[in-house]
């Protein structure tokens, strides 16, 4: 493969030069199809847990309430699903927007189905601007016409990205955007908006920290003093987006607190973990069992010894998608959305053909039929089915060895294929020696 960097490439002198230009799309039909799809999903589909506690945490938050205190909401949502009512487990940004969809839609229309659509329009807005953000990064990197117009439709009809999207109404795909657009940022030398932008997508969900980490070698190895300035702006940020509207809002800290090492004791779903559950199956891990839930630290630690040191901005990717793989997959915990955080990033690599396209379908693939198996079809029809939810999961309760077997395996296919990626990346094609606009100097 040529090297992209260099003038003979068709997006890299506009690249090289600071400008930028953005992908069109080459029929709008198939834009309004999207649309008009993810819409219809989203209308009528809605999991029965993040679904409800979403919109649980949009009425405290729309009615100056703290998001992170349980409360029994059944009187409020005329639903038995609500008398439970767990906390929201994100960082401030999506509670906030979840308020402002729930001032919008049920504080004037109390309806569930409209509320729940409300919720994800931010979702599959996401969807559209990512499908549009990585098609541009291809056309600025030198990819043909072909190349980028494939990737745009990828994203856009992609079942797992519409199912855990438009139907499950995740945000995943919103951390997916903001932090792809950090990366560009970074090569294209605007640190400061880079790192500010990563910071907000690791307060609306933690998974992308592994990028962050990646940024700040990637930086060092060239200017330390450009890392130092990067490292201050993106603690900046994340104090302004996570710890502040605490005070601003005049919420507790002290729930989230006590809560703060929940994920270093909870395992299963698309972790390793699942494999151990076929010999112990509790959900919550005992004794000694939690030190477990940390073994991503010193994974990630390795990890970042063995990035690749090229300079260009596909190694950039190529150790962000490796690093937070290797997150994934030492994790105790994995919940199958979480996946969409690494599909651009791969999706880019098979594009400018730097991997091999059988990582990113087993990485997609893997998860969505992995869901089937973990019930979140049926989950999914709780808001206009709640009935036959509660039928269906009754139905399948006397299968469930058979169901965790059938997971255990999808799990050891899903572990192979990451780190077969993760090996892939890192020993990728040719390093890039070109230097990064704003550091070449």
């Amino acid at each position: 493969m040529p090297d992209l960097t260099t003038a003979t490439a068709p997006g890299s002198a506009l690249w090289a030069t600071g400008a930028w230009t953005w992908f069109r799309a080459p029929d709008r039909r198939l834009l309004v199809l999207s649309i008009v799809l993810q819409l219809c999903l989203a209308a009528f589909l809605g999991h029965s847990y993040d679904t409800r506690v979403s919109m649980g945490a949009g009425y405290l938050v729309g009615t100056g309430q703290n998001p992170y205190v349980p409360q029994d909401l059944s009187p409020v949502f005329q639903h038995v699903g609500f008398s439970l009512m767990t906390t929201i487990g994100y960082p401030p940004p999506w509670p906030l927007v979840a308020g402002l969809a729930y001032r919008g839609t049920f504080a004037i229309v109390p309806n569930l189905l409209v509320y729940g659509l409300a919720l994800k329009i931010p979702v599959i807005a996401a969807t559209i601007g990512l499908a549009y953000l990585v098609a541009a990064v291809l056309q600025n990197r030198g990819a043909q016409a072909a190349a980028c117009r494939r990737a745009w439709i990828f994203l856009l009809f992609n079942p797992f990205l519409l199912f855990v999207g438009a139907a499950w109404g995740e945000i995943d795909v919103i951390v997916a955007l903001v932090a792809v657009a950090a990366l560009v940022l970074v090569w294209a030398g605007r640190w400061a908006s880079s790192a500010a932008l990563l910071a907000l997508a690791v307060c609306v969900k933690p998974t992308p920290l592994p990028i962050a980490l990646v940024v700040l070698v990637w930086l060092a190895r060239r200017s330390p003093l450009q890392a130092l300035r990067y490292a201050a702006v993106f603690a900046a940020g994340v104090v302004l987006f996570y710890l502040i509207p605490f005070p601003l809002f005049g919420w507790s800290l002290d729930p989230v607190l006590s809560r703060g090492n929940t994920q270093f004791h909870m395992y299963g779903a698309l972790s390793y973990m699942t494999v151990v559950r076929l010999f112990r199956d509790p959900i919550l891990m005992p004794e000694h069992w939690w030190l477990v839930g940390l073994l991503w630290v010193p994974a990630l630690a390795a990890g970042l010894l063995l990035l690749r040191r090229g300079g260009g901005f596909e190694d950039l990717v190529r150790n962000s998608a490796a690093l937070v793989l290797v997150f994934f997959l030492t994790r105790t915990f994995l919940a199958e959305p979480n996946v969409v955080l690494v599909l651009p990033l791969l999706l880019i690599l098979t594009s400018l053909g730097d991997l091999d396209r059988r990582a990113l379908i087993a990485l997609w693939v893997i998860p969505l039929v992995f869901t089937v198996f973990n019930a979140s079809p049926l989950q999914l029809l709780w808001v206009a089915f709640p009935g036959a939810m509660q039928a269906s999961l009754t139905a399948a309760a006397p299968y469930h060895g058979l169901l965790l077997a059938a997971k255990a395996a999808l799990v050891i296919a899903w572990q192979i294929a990451g780190w077969w990626t993760v090996v892939s990346c890192l020993r990728g094609g040719p390093a890039r020696r070109t230097a990064p606009k704003g550091l070449a100097a």
